[in-house]
């Protein structure tokens, strides 16, 4: 059983405790002593995501929560939230909200953060739960009966056997035997259940936090702690119940003796189980009301941690607009804008200059509005939908899969998620495991599939795909020739990935020929609208070129 400190109730100006309340806070103090202050508990990623499993939503794949490096931006909304907190964050996340519950959910924060004295009572209320070092949702939300083996209900007669066998040796000369008889299944008992007694304790420790947090809240006034006041007397009832005896507890070491000679251990387990199910409906609402108001605490705290935020607007499937949309993530984030309606867009730039970022940036906005209803911009309005990615594929020697067979993969489950319902695809770099000219076919194909589901945006260093896709996707380029990088319309012009063999010093031979050839190409397939003067590479032709090019020039 965990110990905390209650919180002091909040009375109305001029008013005193009465003799009653001063008995109860009296009481509560016994009952409750004071302990040391909460640490940070490590959960593992599974953990944290138990309750989004249970649930059953559909919502963010694997692949899309990796790509866009979402497990980091969780800890960064709540580094020092309880797991049911997280949990809760984890499920918004993942699952995203709908028009009616983000509406309610705007409401909440905003009248936290018009009321910092509010914020910071209900945030002391709720700091037993960062005690919890097991998460409980699989306990509470998973629908399976407890399983209590027969012999539970002869556990009494272990430690009338063993006083027995004392009896035994006061009076008898081998009475010594009776009494290691009567220890052996005891001292067994406790070694076949030491695991799953600790993992008993653990979660007992997180429901008696709960329930505490519920006590404490119930004893404060405010819209949004009415369910808390209703529920307190109920919890803390059900917090007595939970707990190991009292004259255990008040004598030191009673409760080693009483578990290692007595099974007191075991029978608490099994007669808490019986209560935790009975229980059960509950203690989900006494999860559920903690784990959202703790949620909606820790996205407060994070809004006032952040320069730059705005309430996002929810638009149709096919429109996104982001002003000054930055990155939370990075600590020096640059500012972009986008804006699209209708068509999705081909993003190019130079090596380096942010184009990865940008679609990691454009993504999770529109998962944190989703999910939450406020993204990192200036001004937001961003479609509701899901977004899906595919931005890190590679090649596995122990799936036995190529590149190109990773991309193949990938690029079948979004087409076969597209348009059900509509929304975000963000694509970097499709089919670098092939040929060029394979790649840029499959490319063409693929993609004006998606676009014709789903809002695409994709980035590549294939310019070529730029003119084949005008009809589906709006051309843009990051401009960094001013130092700050700009989303400007159009296809980049001056790509740097020859000139960067020089600085690895590849000489100027190399460079002069890849720049030669780069040229050539360009003007046949980048701009193919371009008159046959400007598209050769030489004034009467190149012979260091090949004869195909020539003819082709």
């Amino acid at each position: 059983m965990l110990d905390w400190h209650p919180a002091p109730p909040v009375l109305p100006e001029g008013h005193s405790l009465s003799l009653f309340d001063r008995l109860q806070v009296l009481w509560r103090n016994l009952a409750f002593s004071p302990s040391a202050p909460p640490r940070r508990h490590f959960f593992i990623p599974d953990e944290v995501a138990r309750l989004y499993r249970l649930d059953g939503a559909a919502g963010i794949d694997d692949q899309t929560w990796n790509d866009l490096l979402l497990e980091s931006f969780e800890e960064k909304l709540a580094p020092q939230a309880s797991i049911f907190a997280r949990q809760v964050l984890h499920l918004r996340l993942r699952a995203g909200i709908g028009d009616a519950e983000s509406a309610a959910q705007r409401a909440r924060l905003q009248a936290l953060m018009d009321d910092p004295a509010r914020l910071d009572a209900i945030d002391a209320g709720l700091s037993t739960l960062r005690h919890a070092d097991a998460e409980v949702a699989g306990l509470l939300f998973q629908d399976t009966a407890p399983t209590i083996p027969f012999w539970a209900r002869w556990l009494w007669l272990l430690p009338l056997a063993l006083l027995l066998s004392l009896a035994a040796l006061v009076t008898m000369p081998l009475g010594w035997v009776l009494t290691m008889a009567a220890l052996a299944p005891l001292m067994a008992l406790q070694m076949r259940l030491h695991r799953p007694l600790e993992e008993w304790a653990a979660a007992i420790r997180a429901l008696h936090a709960l329930l505490r947090s519920v006590s404490l809240l119930g004893g404060q006034d405010g819209p949004l702690l009415a369910p808390f006041v209703a529920a307190r007397a109920r919890a803390e009832r059900l917090h007595l119940r939970l707990a190991r005896s009292l004259s255990l507890r008040m004598i030191p070491g009673a409760i080693q003796y009483a578990d290692w000679f007595a099974a007191a251990n075991v029978v608490y387990h099994f007669k808490t189980l019986r209560i935790v199910h009975a229980e059960r409906a509950f203690l989900r609402e006494c999860y559920l009301a903690c784990a959202n108001l703790e949620a909606d605490v820790a996205l407060v705290r994070h809004l006032a941690s952040m320069e730059r935020w705005c309430w996002a607007e929810r638009g149709d499937a096919r429109t996104l607009v982001l002003e000054d949309g930055i990155h939370p993530l990075m600590a020096q984030p640059a500012a972009l804008s986008v804006a699209l309606e209708g068509r999705g867009a081909f993003v190019s730039g130079q090596n380096a200059s942010g184009k990865s970022t940008f679609l990691r940036m454009v993504g999770l906005n529109a998962i944190a509005a989703r999910a939450f209803g406020f993204c990192y911009a200036t001004r937001a309005c961003l479609p509701a939908g899901p977004v899906r990615a595919s931005m890190q594929n590679e090649d596995s020697l122990l799936d036995g899969e190529s590149l190109y067979m990773a991309e193949l993969r990938r690029a079948k489950e979004l087409l076969d998620a597209a348009g059900q319902p509509p929304g975000i695809c963000l694509i970097d770099e499709v089919f670098r495991g092939t040929n060029h000219l394979e790649s840029v076919s499959a490319a063409c194909a693929v993609l004006e599939q998606l676009a014709g589901r789903d809002l695409v945006l994709v980035s590549s260093h294939n310019l070529v795909l730029a003119p084949l896709l005008r009809e589906q996707l709006a051309p843009f380029y990051i401009d960094t020739a001013n130092g700050s990088p700009v989303l400007a319309p159009g296809v980049l012009r001056n790509p740097n990935g020859i000139a960067l063999l020089a600085s690895r010093g590849f000489g100027a031979e190399i460079e002069n020929r890849a720049a030669e050839v780069a040229r050539w190409l360009s003007s046949h397939l980048v701009d193919p609208d371009l008159p046959p003067s400007e598209r050769r590479p030489r004034a009467g032709g190149d012979p260091s070129l090949p004869a195909f090019q020539q003819h082709h020039a």
